[in-house]
C-alpha cells in the first residue's frame, strides 16, 4: 500500500488545474456569442430603419423621390356687386320754332339814272308763267327719315335735285316755293347745293313740325341769279301720313 499512497493534497491540486481550464473556454464562446448578438441587433435594427425610412442616407439604393401629385385649384365664383338702380330724370324737351329761311333778294341789274323825281310809283313786274322753260319736274311722296332719321314723323318739307341734259348736277340755282298751307303764307328760298344728302345739286325746304295735308295750295320754281324764272310754277300736294312727309322733287333740263 506504499507505492500507492495517496494523499488528500494530490486529489486538491487535480481539482484545482482542470476547472480553470474549463473556465477559459466559456469564457471564449461567451464573448462570439455576444459579439454575433451584438451584430446581429445592429443588423436588425439597419434593415428596420431602412425600412421605416427607405430615403435615408444610409440606404444604398434609395427609391426613386414620388413626384407630388398637382392640385388644381377650384375656381371660386366672387359675385360682383350690383350698383345703385339708375333712376331716369325727366328731361323736359324744348319746343321746337319753324323759322323761315330767308327769302331770295335778286341781283340787282343796272338801273338808269334820272335827273327827276317820277310822279308816278312803278308797278314792280311779277314774274309769270312763260311757255317753254328749260326744266321740268318729277314728284315723289317718300318718307323723311330716309334723309333725316331722327326726326320721326315730326317734319314736313321738300327736297330734291337739279341736273343739265347730260345728268349733271347744277348747284348755285335758286329754289323758292310760295303759296300757303293751313291758312299761312309761305315763301321760302334755298340755292341747289346746299342739301348734299339728297346729292351734289340737293336743295331742301322745311314746311312744318309734322305732315299737314294740303292740295295744290304750294308751288315750286326755278330762278337763275338773274331773278329769271327757269321752270313754270309746278304746284304738288302734302300729306298727312308720315310715310309721306317729304316731297321729293327732281328737277331736270329738258331743252
Amino acid at each position: 500500500m506504499t507505492d500507492y499512497d495517496f494523499n488528500d493534497d494530490i486529489f486538491a491540486e487535480e481539482e484545482e488545474e482542470t476547472p480553470v481550464k474549463e473556465r477559459t473556454k466559456i469564457d471564449t464562446l461567451d464573448i462570439f456569442s455576444i459579439l454575433l448578438l451584438i451584430g446581429a441587433v445592429c443588423l436588425g435594427g439597419y434593415f428596420l430603419l431602412v425600412f421605416l425610412n427607405p430615403y435615408t442616407a444610409m440606404n444604398p439604393l434609395p427609391p426613386d423621390t414620388p413626384i407630388p401629385p398637382v392640385i388644381i385649384p377650384t375656381a371660386t365664383i366672387t359675385p360682383q356687386p350690383l350698383g345703385e338702380l339708375w333712376t331716369p330724370t325727366p328731361t323736359i324737351q324744348p319746343t321746337l320754332t319753324n323759322t323761315p329761311r330767308p327769302t331770295f333778294t335778286p341781283i340787282p341789274t343796272n338801273t338808269p339814272i334820272v335827273l327827276f323825281e317820277p310822279t308816278a310809283t312803278p308797278i314792280t313786274p311779277t314774274a309769270t308763267a312763260t311757255p317753254g322753260l328749260p326744266f321740268e319736274a318729277d314728284i315723289q311722296y317718300i318718307d323723311s327719315t330716309i334723309i333725316h332719321p331722327d326726326a320721326g314723323c315730326n317734319w314736313l318739307g321738300v327736297g330734291g335735285t337739279i341736273e343739265d341734259m347730260d345728268k349733271s348736277p347744277l348747284v348755285g340755282v335758286a329754289v323758292r316755293i310760295q303759296g300757303e298751307l293751313l291758312g299761312q303764307t309761305v315763301d321760302s328760298v334755298t340755292l341747289s347745293g346746299i342739301a348734299t344728302a339728297y346729292g351734289r345739286s340737293g336743295f331742301e325746304l322745311v314746311l312744318g313740325e309734322a305732315p299737314i295735308p294740303s292740295n295744290e295750295t304750294l308751288y315750286i320754281r326755278l330762278f337763275d341769279q338773274a331773278g329769271l324764272p327757269l321752270s313754270d310754277k309746278i304746284y304738288f300736294n302734302t300729306s298727312a301720313e308720315c310715310n309721306e312727309n317729304l316731297v321729293l322733287i327732281r328737277f331736270k333740263k329738258v331743252r
